[in-house]
């Protein structure tokens, strides 16, 4: 099965720029206009990027045509530019805003991930707690749909198309349905159990993005519920979690070696909360 071309909106001072994941280049795609709206400020974008793209043939090289959903929801050919035709096409214009394109190329100044982090510091006390189904795909489902409702257009849904990071080939969408079943029967009465499930639930990567910040949301209410307990994620060194999390497919070990040693039962505590989401959301900043 093909690959899934993923959308999402990105801000740059508060003015979205549509952007549009390839699977066939493996690179994010942004919308020409918009890019153009959102850093020069211009009223008329569609004739500015029209005008400059005659006028300095040489950014053909970095840009392309691919569908995109417009204001009238109707999907159009777009033309769309890399990363590097980004940076180009800002110095090309000289503009004023291109000192801070790298920062937002990385996403450290789009807010999308902040709205979502603002979500899941919402989500303390919040009677949402209540009604998520702990430990099940459907429980899972709900958490995804809080956290990217709005974001992305594909919140809280399963993905129907084949994922994979770093050449990692996450489980094939046609066999989707029942991995997940199989891991819903996991049995949760020990943290070696339940770290095994989290691991098969990282691995079946429901979603076609938004999977990491989600499922860890669904192992800390897992525990919370059999144990008593959660993971101070302050206390798991990004590099140590993602080193261990690669491993995990083939030896689970190193990644329940870190989830034990930072345990805590201060599971009412907000601090502890707030602090976990944090370097949740952190562990998924490019650096």
């Amino acid at each position: 099965m093909g690959m899934e071309q993923k959308t999402s909106i990105r801000f740059f001072e508060g003015k979205p720029v549509r952007a549009v994941w390839d699977a066939e280049t493996s690179l994010w795609w942004y919308a020409a206009t918009d890019v153009v709206s959102a850093f020069l400020s211009s009223e008329a974008p569609r004739i500015y990027w029209n005008a400059t793209k005659r006028r300095h043939p040489e950014l053909s090289s970095f840009c392309r045509q691919l569908k995109m959903t417009a204001s009238d929801g109707k999907r159009y050919a777009t033309d769309v530019l890399k990363e590097e035709g980004v940076r180009n096409f800002l110095l090309i214009v000289r503009s004023a805003k291109y000192p801070l394109v790298e920062k937002w190329l990385k996403g450290s100044l789009d807010p999308l991930d902040e709205q979502s982090k603002n979500k899941a510091y919402q989500l303390w006390k919040s009677p949402l707690l209540e009604t998520i189904e702990v430990g099940t795909t459907a429980g899972l489902k709900q958490i995804h749909a809080y956290l990217f409702g709005g974001l992305y257009d594909f919140a809280g849904q399963i993905r129907r198309k084949n994922i994979s990071k770093g050449g990692f080939l996450f489980a094939n969408c046609q066999y989707l349905g029942e991995t997940l079943r199989k891991i819903d029967q996991m049995s949760e009465r020990s943290v070696d159990e339940i770290v095994a499930k989290y691991v098969e639930m990282n691995i079946a990567h429901p979603f076609m993005e938004g999977n990491g910040r989600s499922t860890r949301i669904w192992l800390d209410l897992i525990l919370k519920k059999r144990l008593g307990q959660c993971v101070d994620w302050s206390k798991i060194d990004k590099k140590n979690y993602l080193t261990a999390m690669e491993k995990s497919p083939i030896d689970s070990k190193p990644i329940e070696k870190l989830i034990v040693s930072s345990l805590t039962d201060q599971i009412e505590d907000r601090t502890i909360f707030m602090k976990g989401i944090d370097n949740s959301y952190y562990y998924e900043e490019i650096d």
